[in-house]
């Protein structure tokens, strides 16, 4: 039992401390990549805590789950976590995790149906406004153009993926800026970004009160969109990629001195146009071993009692 309480207050911790200590890191904003692997460790990280310690809870409070989490352990094994002394506060610690398990399933598939339903209806509505020509296949093309007075690009998933692009972007977008546009929704498809912002909406929106959910939601937004300037960047150069951002949201109103809801646009440009420079690829590789070591802690602290009953 001890070791289920150290383990949700390990999850606990874990949830409260990582998205403060993130937001007064400089670096994610220097390589948004390595920041997107450090926050899909840290949720791993508190998702396996809670886990593991709704497993031991349940073990301690069910002679019948014991016996399955415990069967191909030594007696000396099974002692060494005193399972046995804490039945009642166990069983209600177990059913709580429980609970929040269902909840946190429940959440993702409610995300998975919201979007499929939202992909669908976007795909119907692309239909109506580009209509199929004779002799035309579904699927057969990757690039959609619609007819439209707003510049606008933006990329569609699904079994059959589209970069779907207005004419009012084309007239506006020069030269490179439309490669480095599409070089950009490129960068969010190949990096399946959509599958970031679908799991985080899923659990902030399950556990909105939870702290790293709801920076992790934040986060995501605002990273996938840095990583995939990056990318264009990386290809076509940060002037064209800052100059086509411009061009497609001038009209927009997200330039002046009243907040908008695409509040980091401006942030995005300053970023391409006044770089930071990146980390030292030393330093990269530190963070991301650091980060993938994360959801090692809550394993270790599970086996720690019989690692020790074993030695």
């Amino acid at each position: 039992m001890l070791v289920s309480l150290v383990l949700l207050l390990l999850g606990a911790l874990a949830a409260v401390v990582t998205p403060r200590l993130m937001a007064r890191a400089e670096w994610p904003e220097r390589e948004p990549v390595v920041a997107l692997w450090v926050w899909q460790c840290v949720v791993a990280g508190v998702l396996l805590s809670f886990a593991l310690s709704m497993t031991f809870s349940a073990a301690a409070a069910w002679q019948a789950v014991r016996g399955h989490v415990f069967a191909p352990a030594p007696h000396a094994v099974v002692e060494a976590y005193a399972l046995a002394a804490y039945g009642p506060w166990s069983a209600v610690m177990a059913v709580l995790l429980a609970l929040g398990g269902v909840w946190t399933a429940a959440m993702l598939t409610r995300e998975i149906r919201r979007v499929r339903l939202e992909r669908g209806r976007r795909r119907a509505e692309l239909l109506v406004r580009s209509p199929l020509m004779p002799g035309e296949e579904p699927g057969s093309g990757r690039l959609v153009v619609l007819e439209g007075e707003r510049p606008d690009a933006w990329w569609l998933p699904g079994a059959a993926p589209r970069l779907v692009i207005t004419t009012a972007a084309l007239g506006r977008l020069k030269g490179r800026q439309l490669d480095a546009v599409l070089a950009h929704e490129q960068g969010h498809a190949n990096a399946r970004h959509d599958w970031l912002l679908n799991c985080s909406a899923a659990l902030a929106s399950g556990f909105p009160q939870v702290p790293v959910f709801a920076a992790f939601r934040g986060e995501m937004h605002r990273l996938v969109e840095l990583a995939a300037d990056d990318t264009a960047s990386r290809r076509f150069g940060r002037l064209t990629i800052a100059l086509a951002l411009v061009e497609l949201n001038e009209e927009r109103g997200v330039f002046g001195p009243c907040p908008t809801p695409d509040a980091q646009m401006p942030l995005r440009v300053k970023r391409l146009l006044a770089p930071a420079g990146r980390l030292t690829a030393g330093r990269r590789l530190r963070l991301t071993a650091a980060a993938t070591l994360l959801p090692v802690i809550p394993l270790l602290v599970a086996f720690v009692p019989a690692l020790s009953a074993l030695g």
